[in-house]
Parts: C-alpha cells; structure tokens; sequence
C-alpha cells in the first residue's frame, strides 16, 4: 500500500517516502511478520533498547544515509554539519532554527504544535473516533477517563502523524497553562498507515502522555504524545503550572515516528477548510510547526 498526503505549500499529491518500508510489510503482511510483533516488536523493553542504541556514539554512523534516503533539509537545523552531532538521537531530535518554523501571529490562529501529516475532524462523537475508514475506536479508551473524554464530545479532533524524516520537537499551538502530563501504559505498534489499516484501536493501545492545556483562546485542549515502535522515549521540557506562548517548545520524541493528538472542546475552534476538505478526501496534509491550521470558532454556544 503506497501512502500518499497533500503538499499544503502546492496543493499536489505527494507519496511519502517511508523508513523501514519492506520491515513494516513484513510486520503487518507476513504470519512470521505479525507472530515477532506481538512476541517482540510491541513489547516496551524492545523500544527501549533499541532508543539506547541510539543514544551510543556508534549510531552516528546512521545519519548520512538517513539525511539522504530521507531527503532531510540540514540547512534548517541549528547544526549543520552531521560531525557536530554526536550520535543519531542528538542528530533525530535536533531543534531549528528560530527562522525555519515562523509562528503565526494573530491572536484568533491555532498554531500547528509540530510538523507532520494532519487529519482534522470536526463534531466529533466520543463513541465513534476515526482512526482509518472502517475502524474506530472511542475517546474513553483513548483518555482512560470517562468524564474527561465526555468533556469533548461534540469538538474538534487534530491528528499529526510524524514521520521520521519530520522534525521532532513538539510545541504549544497558543498561549496558556499547561498542568501535569499524566503517563498511560500501553504497546509500541506503529502507528504508520500501515499498520493503522491493521491494528484496531491503535492509539488506545500504545503508550501515551495526556496533558490538559488550558489554552488562552481556544478552551481546554487535551494534548496527546502517542508512543510507536522504536520511540525510545517521550521526553517533556515544559514546566507545568507556568505560562507558555504560542510557539513554545513542549517536549521531543526519541528515535521512530509518532503521533500527536490535539482534542478541543465543542465551540471553540474552525479547523482550516482545506485540511477538513483532504481530511473527508482521506488525505493527510503535510504542515510545519508553526503555521496556521485553524482560528477561533465564530460563534458563541449557548445554554439549552
């Protein structure tokens, strides 16, 4: 299965280059594949070793093929040079330059906390969220919390898958105060399409990190970090109770792919139309941190 997003900056249907493609395949399309995923792959001790590895001098072997298959812009790094990094997670959780993700301005803009492929959903039922056409799973077993998952039924859910060739620091999409992150247990399945086409419930499944951001223009944003296969770690830079603005970073993946979830309450934001319109197409839209992706909703909600 070719895995294909919309290039927001053009408009054209791009296909996504994918690390580990022929292992992934084998994981998901082969019964030797599927029997090492459940034995090992998911299994928390194989991420974990496998994130150390990366952390070990040796590793920095990696990063040239990686920055070529992969088509990674260095010039955007604060380091440009691959010898100044010194293994590959240092290389994989690289910040930019402060130029290279511009953060939208306005008030009214919801900012993108991270770069990725976006799926967007407005009106959402907490009993029937979308992970791909034909499986679902439910904001209960997402949140592991019956009362806050019923807290956002009705709003707006914003998806970013993060490739490995993404940048992997994650930010906060408008100003506000951040509580506590709560950790919640769970596998490392992947969370490509791949594998989101085989595997139900996958980001209920995976480990996770919740944190209730309470947003200036925007309501109370519950904000997910979905662990995947070979994340070694989720790592937390914020400090929780202190004010952030717009931009600010949050945390950072170690080594893999994975996924961020934004969840807002009903009224409160309009997700862009042209991601709802490639979100309904069912494509992924590749945004930067930073930019634009939806403004405050235009109405008011009233009391019944």
């Amino acid at each position: 299965m070719d895995i294909y997003y919309i290039d927001r900056n053009t408009g054209k249907k791009e296909k996504e280059v994918v690390a580990g493609d022929r292992f992934l395949r084998w994981l998901h399309d082969r019964k030797s594949g599927a029997t090492a995923l459940e034995l090992l792959i998911k299994r928390k001790w194989f991420s974990t070793l496998y994130g150390k590895m990366q952390d070990q001098p040796f590793s920095r072997k990696k990063i040239a093929k990686f920055v070529s298959d992969l088509s990674i812009d260095l010039t955007e790094a604060d380091r440009k040079s691959i010898g100044d990094y010194r293994h590959f997670n240092d290389f994989f959780t690289r910040k930019l330059k402060k130029e290279a993700r511009p953060i939208c301005e306005a008030l009214d803009a919801f900012a993108s906390p991270a770069d990725g492929r976006l799926l967007a959903y407005a009106d959402i039922d907490q009993d029937k969220m979308i992970q791909v056409k034909g499986m679902n799973y439910t904001l209960k077993a997402l949140f592991q919390d019956e009362d806050l998952a019923k807290g956002y039924h009705g709003g707006s859910c914003i998806v970013i898958r993060l490739n490995p060739s993404d940048y992997h620091r994650f930010h906060f999409p408008d100003g506000g105060i951040p509580h506590e992150y709560t950790a919640i247990k769970g596998q490392y399945y992947s969370v490509n399409p791949i594998a989101l086409n085989r595997i139900a419930e996958v980001y209920c499944q995976n480990k996770r990190e919740l944190t209730l951001f309470q947003s200036d223009e925007f309501g109370q944003i519950a904000y997910f970090e979905v662990g995947a296969t070979c994340v070694g770690s989720i790592i937390q830079t914020y400090q929780p109770k202190q004010r952030v603005e717009k931009g600010d970073e949050k945390g950072y993946f170690k080594f893999g792919g994975s996924t961020v979830i934004l969840l807002m309450e009903k009224g409160h934001i309009k997700i862009d139309e042209d991601i709802i319109n490639n979100t309904n197409r069912g494509f992924e839209t590749k945004v930067n941190m930073g930019e634009k992706i939806g403004g405050k909703a235009n109405f008011l909600l009233t009391e019944i």
